[in-house]
């Protein structure tokens, strides 16, 4: 019987999504984990190898007998992988398990001329209208046709033009972005 839980529980998921395409994501749709969010990692029919830990701002965790290890910018999935991988140097086959327990680390910002400016956590996929739907939307003096959005990628700052008043009238559609965690919204 143990070896039967083992063998199924090592069947990978991408192998059942797979079966059934239904439960399949698309692969732009992969929640990777970020700084400040909190993970639960336990590993099966060993007690003592269950741990809630943050993930630091350098992006690392530390659980017992692996040590520190990378997971910002990592699914969860990647993440059961280094773990287990670490793990098998003293336990033999281990069945890990990461789930996430808060995603504090997803975050977007909302600033200017809004009725409630801030930091926003995002605990789903949020495109630019529905961050300025959350910030409480604009006040009367904004710039609804100035709003950018700033993304830092590699250390690089960009900024990504947003036109609101097309959007209300049902064109250029495709601007309203899914959001990235550390995005920021600016609405002059």
């Amino acid at each position: 019987m143990k070896q039967l839980a083992r063998i199924l529980l090592s069947i990978p998921l991408s192998l059942v999504l797979a079966t059934n395409p239904a439960m399949a994501a698309p692969d732009d749709d992969v929640y990777l984990i970020q700084p400040g969010d909190v993970l639960e990692i336990s590993v099966w029919n060993e007690e003592n190898l269950l741990k809630q830990v943050l993930v630091r701002p350098d992006g690392g965790i530390s659980f017992p007998l692996v040590g520190n290890a990378q997971a910002a910018g990592k699914s969860v999935e990647e993440i059961q992988n280094i773990i287990a991988g670490k793990l098998s140097k003293f336990i033999p086959d281990p069945v890990v398990t990461v789930a996430t327990q808060q995603l504090s680390g997803n975050k977007v910002y909302v600033i200017g001329k809004v009725a409630r400016p801030g930091e926003f956590v995002a605990t789903r996929y949020m495109d630019v209208v529905q961050a300025l739907s959350v910030a409480g939307g604009m006040t009367p003096y904004a710039a609804a046709n100035k709003i950018s959005i700033l993304r830092r990628t590699n250390g690089k700052l960009s900024s990504i033009p947003f036109r609101y008043g097309d959007i209300e009238k049902g064109k250029n559609l495709q601007q309203d972005i899914i959001l990235q965690s550390g995005d920021v919204v600016v609405v002059p």
